[in-house]
C-alpha cells in the first residue's frame, strides 16, 4: 500500500507478474475548477480564511473547509509525475509510457531516451496496461479502461498511425489478462460476462473481434490467467490463481479447448505458476514455492513432468522474468528484503548472473526489444518516483529515457530509509519473531520527538518496498513525520510460513504486530509515542480500523482509506468473483460467521475514542462503500470526530488528480487538527 503516493490499492496475485449509501450529502463550497484553486485563494480578500474549493465529484460529511494555504504549500508534492514503460513501439521507434496527462494517467510515444512525449490517448478516464502487436506491418496495440474505478476493463485497440481508438470487447464484463500470439493474429484474455463470476477464457483476433470464442470455461472461482503461447501458437499456458498459496498451471488447446493442469501434486498449498514455453515447446518455465519457503525459478519437461531448479540457492522470492521474442535470453528479479535484484539468464545453459548496475529500488516492466538488445525496466527508489530505462545488453550500460516532473523539489534530498527488525510477541526456534519494517526519519534534529505515522499495507498478502513516497514526502520534509511502514506477518516476501500466519483465526495475530510496533517506539527518543497516527488503505484500512480498538489508548487518530469493517458483511457484498477468493484468505462467512463478527472493527467500534477519517470511492467493487459507511455511523455514536469522504466517480482507491489532491490536502489537514497539536 503505498500511503499517498498512488491511491489504488490492488491485490496481489501470489507474487507473479500477470500480475454513496449515505441519504445525506454534504456539498461544502460551490465547484470550482481545481486549476483555479491557487488563483482563487490569492484573489480572495476580506476577514474569512481562503479555503480549496470542494471538487464537484467529492462528497464531505464532517470534513471542515480545508485551508487554500494547505494546497498551496503542497503544490510541488502533488505536481510530482512518475513515467512507466509499458512496451516497446514497432522496429526501433522507441517506446510506449504511460504517464498523467491533464487529470489521469494516460498512454504516450517516445522515440528516443529524454526525447519529446507524443501523447496517444486523451481519455477522462485513466488508461493502462498498453501491449503493442508483435507483427510490426499492423502497427495498433491493446490498452485497458475502466469506468470511474468500476474495474470492468474493456480492451480498445489504437491505431498508432491515426491515433484512433476502438473498443473490442463486450463494453459491460470485466477483462483481464492480454496475452498475444507470436505472429500477432491472435490474442488471449479472460472475462466474466457468462456467470459475472467465473472467469472463461477466449481467443480473438484484434483487428476482427467478432472471432471472439471461448477456449476453456472455468472449473470453479479462481482469476484464470493466459499467460504464453507456444512456439508453433498451438498450445497456451495458463495461471489458476485461487489464493496467495495455491496457483495452479494448465496449459489448453485454443482449437479443441482441451486443457491438460500440469501442476504436480501435493498434500499442502502451493505456488506453481508457470509463465512461458521453452523454444522447442517442450519445457515451460516459472515460479514456485513448492518444497521450500521462497518462489524459486524452475522449469518443467512436459512430457515427463520432470522438473529442475533453476535459482534454488537464492533464498528470495523471485518476482518477476522476461523472455526475449527469439527465446534465447532471459531476466528475472528477485525480491530481496524489499529490494529488487536483476539477473540475466541464459536459457541455453539455465546459468544466470546478478546485473549489479541497477540503482537500490524496485525493478518492474522487463521487456526485451525485438531485436533482443535491449531490456526495458521501470525503476522506483524514495529518490526517484518511477522512470523508464533499458538495459543495453551488449554493453551493460543502463541508460535513462524519461525524466519526469519533480515539481522543482530536490528528490535527492529526500529520506532515505532505515530497514528495521523489531521483536514481536511470540518466538520463533526460542526466539522473538522479528518483523520488518521500513523507518522514515526527517532530516534533521527536530529538538523535540517527531511525531509518528504507521503505513500499514493492503493486501493483506502485500508487502511494504521501499518505493517513492510522493506526497508522504511532504509529511516528512514539512511536517516532519515520522514514517513507519511495518511488513506484519501475512505479508508476502518472507517466505510461505510467514505469508500464512494471520490466515482465517490467526487474524488479529497481525494486530498484535502493530502493538509490538507501539512498543518500539516507546524505545525510540526521537520519537513522540504520545503522537502516533495509524494509516492504511483496503486490508491496511481493516488494521487501522482494528489497531484503533486494540490500541485506542496509545493511539492520537487514525485514515482508513476503503477499509474492511466488517468481514462477513464484506464478503457478502464484494463483487461475486472476489467472493470465494477472499474467502480463502479471511475465513468462510457461511462456517465461522460468528468468530469474524466477534473480531470486526464495527463489533467493536465501541472502543474507538479517538478522531477517526474515513476516504471510500463509490464505486469500489472490492470494499463497497456499504463498509465505510457503516464504520461512520457505528463510531459516531462514540461522539468522537468522525471525519468521512466519498469519491463519486472512484473505486478502489483515488486515481483522478483532482481527487487524489484534494483527499491529500484533507488528510494533511486531519494530521495537523489531530496529529500534530
Amino acid at each position: 500500500m503505498p500511503g499517498m503516493r498512488n491511491h489504488t490499492w490492488s491485490e496481489k496475485t501470489g507474487g507473479l507478474q500477470m500480475m454513496l449509501t449515505r441519504k445525506k450529502k454534504i456539498r461544502l463550497m460551490a465547484v470550482i475548477p481545481a486549476f483555479l484553486v491557487l488563483a482563487f485563494a490569492v484573489a480572495c480578500s476580506g476577514g474569512e480564511k481562503e479555503v480549496v474549493p470542494v471538487p464537484e465529484t467529492i462528497v464531505n460529511d464532517g470534513v471542515p473547509p480545508i485551508p487554500a494555504s494547505i494546497a498551496a504549500d503542497m503544490k510541488r508534492y502533488t505536481d510530482i509525475k512518475s513515467t512507466a514503460f509499458a512496451d516497446w513501439l514497432p522496429v526501433n521507434e522507441g517506446m510506449v509510457v504511460a504517464t498523467r496527462r491533464g487529470n489521469t494517467t494516460q498512454l504516450c510515444a517516445l522515440a528516443e531516451p529524454d526525447g519529446e512525449l507524443v501523447q496517444l490517448t486523451d481519455f477522462p478516464e485513466p488508461v493502462g496496461n498498453a501491449e503493442v502487436c508483435p507483427d510490426a506491418e499492423k502497427r495498433f496495440l491493446l490498452f485497458s479502461k475502466d469506468s470511474g474505478g468500476d474495474e470492468k476493463y474493456q480492451y480498445h485497440r489504437l491505431d498508432l498511425d491515426t491515433r484512433e481508438s476502438t473498443l473490442i470487447t463486450d463494453g459491460k464484463s470485466r477483462h483481464m489478462g492480454i496475452s498475444f500470439n507470436h505472429l500477432g493474429d491472435r490474442i488471449a484474455y479472460v472475462n466474466n460476462r457468462r456467470t459475472g463470476m467465473l472467469f472463461d477464457i477466449y481467443v480473438t483476433d484484434p483487428l476482427n473481434p467478432d472471432t471472439e470464442k471461448m477456449v476453456f470455461e472455468a472449473r470453479r472461482p479462481a482469476y484464470y490467467m493466459p499467460v504464453g503461447w507456444s512456439p508453433d501458437d498451438r498450445r497456451l499456458l495458463v495461471l489458476e490463481y485461487i489464493s496467495a498459496n495455491q496457483v495452479n498451471s494448465m496449459v489448453v488447446n485454443p482449437e479443441t479447448g482441451e486443457s491438460k493442469d500440469i501442476t504436480p501434486e501435493s498434500d499442502v498449498p502451493q505456488v506453481f505458476g508457470m509463465g512461458g514455453f521453452t523454444r522447442d515447446g517442450k519445457w515451460v518455465y516459472g515460479m514456485t514455492d513448492r518444497g521450500g519457503e521462497f518462489r524459486r525459478l524452475v522449469r518443467m519437461e512436459l512430457e515427463t513432468g520432470r522438473i529442475l531448479d533453476v535459482t534454488s540457492g537464492i533464498e528470495w522470492d523471485v518476482e518477476g522474468m522476461a523472455e526475449s521474442r527469439d527465446g534465447t535470453q532471459m531476466a528475472f528479479t528477485v525480491n530481496e528484503d524489499g529490494i529488487s535484484r536483476l539477473y540475466l539468464l541464459d536459457p541455453a545453459t539455465w546459468e544466470y548472473t546478478r546485473v549489479d548496475v541497477i540503482p537500490t529500488g524496485m525493478v518492474g516492466g522487463l521487456t526485451f526489444d525485438s531485436a533482443g538488445k535491449r531490456l526495458a525496466l521501470n525503476l522506483n527508489n524514495s529518490r526517484m518516483n518511477n522512470e523508464a530505462f533499458h538495459l543495453d545488453l551488449e554493453t551493460m550500460r543502463l541508460l535513462q529515457w524519461t525524466r519526469s516532473d519533480t515539481g522543482g523539489l530536490d528528490v535527492s534530498s529526500f529520506a532515505e530509509p532505515e530497514l528495521i527488525h523489531y521483536p514481536t510477541f511470540d518466538q520463533v526456534d526460542g526466539k522473538p519473531r522479528m518483523i520488518p519494517a521500513f523507518y522514515y526519519r526527517p532530516p534533521g534534529d527536530a529538538g523535540k520527538p517527531f511525531p509518528v505515522v504507521i503505513d500499514i499495507h493492503g493486501g493483506p498478502e502485500g508487502q511494504y518496498r521501499p518505493r517513492f513516497q510522493g506526497t508522504f514526502n511532504y509529511l516528512i520534509n514539512e511536517l516532519r513525520i515520522a514514517v513507519i511502514a511495518p511488513n506484519v506477518r501475512g505479508s508476502s516476501g518472507y517466505g510461505k510460513s510467514y505469508l500464512l500466519l494471520d490466515n482465517a483465526k490467526q487474524r488479529e495475530d497481525s494486530v498484535k504486530d502493530i502493538g509490538a510496533l507501539l512498543d518500539w517506539v516507546e524505545t525510540r527518543p526521537e520519537l513522540d509515542r504520545k503522537r502516533v497516527a495509524v494509516y492504511g488503505g483496503s486490508y491496511g484500512g481493516y488494521m487501522v480500523l482494528a489497531s484503533m480498538i486494540h490500541y485506542n489508548d496509545r493511539l492520537a487518530a487514525g485514515v482508513d482509506i476503503v477499509g474492511i469493517s466488517n468481514f462477513v458483511t464484506f464478503l457478502k457484498n464484494t463483487s461475486a468473483y472476489r467472493r470465494d477468493l477472499r474467502r480463502a484468505e479471511y475465513g468462510d462467512e457461511r462456517e465461522i460467521g460468528d468468530f469474524l463478527n466477534s473480531i470486526s472493527p464495527t463489533t467493536n467500534a465501541h472502543k474507538i475514542t479517538i478522531p477517526l477519517f474515513v476516504i471510500q470511492g463509490q464505486q469500489d467493487p472490492r470494499v463497497p462503500a456499504s463498509e465505510a459507511q457503516q464504520i461512520v455511523e457505528t463510531v459516531r455514536k462514540n461522539d468522537v470526530p468522525v471525519w468521512y469522504q466519498v469519491a463519486t466517480n472512484e473505486g478502489h482507491g483515488f486515481r483522478k488528480k483532482d481527487n487524489r489532491d484534494f483527499m491529500t490536502y484533507s488528510i494533511v489537514r486531519f494530521f495537523q487538527e489531530y496529529l500534530l497539536k
